[in-house]
C-alpha cells in the first residue's frame, strides 16, 4: 500500500506503525498477530497478518491459525508448524478502529515532539539566543525562540522599566529547561541574570570568546548597573581597554542592548586589597585593612570629599563591589579612620610591620654593595700585579691595606646584621603584645613566602 503525500521520517514510521496495529488490535478483539512493513524509499507499507499452520480439526482462533489443507492450496510445500503472512487493507478495520489508530498515531506524534523540544534545548541550557516577543500575560512574557518554540520569561527574569511590544527582538539566556507530564516541555528564559551579560561581551568581544580575556567575576543590578572584572592571557594586552573597545563601540554594544545598564569595567589581579581597590572604582582609595578577626571582612580608608563617591547612590557602588570581590566592605573616610582607635592601632602595627621590612632590605642592600666593593677590589689587586709604575712594596702595602679594609667592613657588616636582628625581636614582641588579635603566625608565614618567591625571581 502506497502513503502519498508524506515524508517518512523515523518519527513518522514508529507513529505510523503504532496506528496500524492499534487498529488492528481494536478490530481483531485485541490480537498481536501483527506485523507491519516500511518501505521508506518507496513510501509504502504492508500491514501482515501472521497465521500459524495447524493439523486439520484442531483449531482454536481463526485469527491467529490456519489448517493445513488451506495452506496447502496456498503452498503445497507448507507443513504443519509453519507461519504465513497474509497482507491486511486498514480499510477493512472499520470507522471506530480508525479512529482509535488515529488518536493513538496523534498522541505518539505529539509524545515524540516533546522528547525532541527538551533534548534540543536541554543542550542549551545556560546560553544565550536570540528570540521575538510574542504575548504577555497575567504570569509571564512569552518570547519564540528561532525555531517557533515559545519559552516562559517571569517577573524576576525581567529587567525593570523594560517595556516590550509584540515582535520587537530580544536576546534572551535560557536558564533552564523542565519537563511536565502533562504540558510537555517549558523553557524558561532571564534578561536579569549576570551570565547575560558575560554572553553578550563574548559575542561583542573576540578576545573574551577566545580566551585572551578572561571575565572572572560579574555582579549586576539588572536595568541600572553592573561591574565586570576582566583579566588577560597576554601581558601586552589591556584587559579593560580591550572590553570598552575603540571609542566604547564594544561596551556601547552591551549597554545599548540592556538598554542604558551602566558598565563598570575594572582589572582582576592577585593582590585582594588592589581588586578590592579597583573594585570601588570610579572612587580613589587611600589604604585596605583586613580584619584581623575575619578574612572576608575589610575596612577601605577613602578621602573625605570622595566618601559618597565611594558608597555610590543608595549604596549601590560598595554593594556591587562587595559581590563582585566576595569580601564585605566597610568604607570610611580618613577623618573617621583617624578618630577610630581600633583602626589605628592595626595601621600603627602595620607601619611598624613595613619599616621593619625595609630595615631588612637596606641590610641586604649594604651587604650586596660591600661584596661588589670587595669584588671591585680584588680585581684591581690583579690587573695590578706586574705594572711598571707599582714596585713590589707598593703591592704589598696595597694588598695588606686592602685586607685590613675589607676585614674592618666584614666586622661592620656582622655587627650591624646583629644589631638589625636585635631590633627585628623587639619589633616582634612588641607587634605580638600590642596587638594579640592579630594573626601574627599568618603575617610571618606569608612574608616568608613573599621572600623565598623574591628569591626565586632573582
Amino acid at each position: 500500500m502506497t502513503v502519498t503525500s508524506l515524508s517518512l521520517s523515523g518519527l513518522t514510521i514508529t507513529s505510523l506503525k503504532d496506528t496500524l496495529v492499534t487498529a488492528y488490535k481494536k478490530n481483531f478483539e485485541g490480537e498481536t498477530n501483527v506485523e507491519v512493513d516500511v518501505d521508506p524509499e518507496k513510501q509504502e507499507f504492508n500491514l501482515l497478518q501472521i497465521k500459524e499452520v495447524i493439523p486439520d480439526g484442531d483449531m482454536i482462533d481463526p485469527y491467529s491459525e490456519i489448517y493445513l489443507k488451506d495452506a496447502r492450496e496456498i503452498n503445497s510445500a507448507y507443513e504443519a508448524g509453519d507461519q504465513i503472512k497474509f497482507e491486511i487493507n486498514p480499510r477493512d478495520f472499520g470507522r471506530l478502529a480508525a479512529q482509535s489508530g488515529k488518536n493513538k498515531s496523534t498522541q505518539t506524534i505529539r509524545e515524540k515532539e516533546k522528547e525532541a523540544i527538551h533534548a534540543r534545548y536541554e543542550g542549551f541550557e545556560h546560553e544565550i539566543v536570540s528570540a521575538r516577543v510574542a504575548r504577555e500575560d497575567q504570569r509571564f512574557l512569552w518570547v519564540t525562540m528561532p525555531d517557533g518554540q515559545e519559552a516562559a520569561m517571569g517577573d524576576k527574569d525581567r529587567i525593570p522599566g523594560e517595556t516590550y511590544k509584540t515582535g520587537d527582538p530580544i536576546k534572551v539566556w535560557i536558564n533552564r529547561v523542565e519537563d511536565s507530564a502533562t504540558r510537555g516541555p517549558q523553557i524558561y528564559v532571564s534578561r536579569t541574570s549576570p551570565e547575560l551579560v558575560k554572553r553578550l561581551f563574548e559575542q561583542e568581544v573576540p578576545e573574551v570568546y577566545d580566551g585572551t580575556v578572561v571575565i572572572e567575576s560579574i555582579a549586576r543590578e539588572a536595568g541600572d548597573r553592573s561591574k565586570v572584572a576582566v583579566r588577560t592571557t597576554d601581558s601586552n594586552l589591556d584587559p579593560v581597554g580591550t572590553l570598552v573597545g575603540p571609542r566604547g563601540s564594544r561596551v556601547q554594544a552591551v549597554v545599548n542592548e540592556l538598554h542604558g545598564e551602566n558598565m563598570d569595567i575594572v582589572e582582576w589581579v592577585e593582590d585582594e586589597a588592589q581588586y578590592i581597590a579597583n573594585a570601588l572604582n570610579p572612587a580613589e582609595v587611600v589604604d585596605v585593612i583586613f580584619s584581623p578577626d575575619n578574612d572576608n571582612e575589610v575596612t577601605v580608608i577613602v578621602p573625605d570629599y570622595q566618601l559618597s563617591l565611594a558608597i555610590g547612590k543608595r549604596g549601590q557602588n560598595a554593594r556591587l563591589a562587595a559581590k563582585l570581590t566576595k569580601f564585605k566592605i566597610d568604607i570610611k573616610s580618613e577623618t573617621q579612620a583617624e578618630n577610630d582607635p581600633q583602626l589605628q592601632a592595626i595601621l600603627e602595627e602595620s607601619a611598624k610591620y613595613a619599616e621593619e621590612e625595609d630595615q631588612s632590605d637596606e641590610t641586604d642592600e649594604t651587604d650586596e654593595a660591600l661584596e661588589d666593593e670587595t669584588e671591585y677590589a680584588d680585581a684591581n689587586e690583579y690587573f695590578s700585579e706586574g705594572a711598571d709604575q707599582f714596585d713590589a712594596s707598593e703591592e704589598e702595602k696595597t694588598s695588606e691595606s686592602a685586607e685590613e679594609s675589607s676585614s674592618a667592613e666584614e666586622d661592620s657588616s656582622k655587627a650591624k646584621a646583629k644589631m638589625t636582628e636585635a631590633e627585628v625581636k623587639e619589633a616582634q614582641d612588641e607587634f605580638a603584645a600590642a596587638l594579640k588579635n592579630v594573626d601574627f603566625d599568618a603575617i610571618l608565614e606569608e612574608k616568608e613566602g613573599d621572600d623565598n618567591k623574591k628569591s626565586d625571581d632573582k
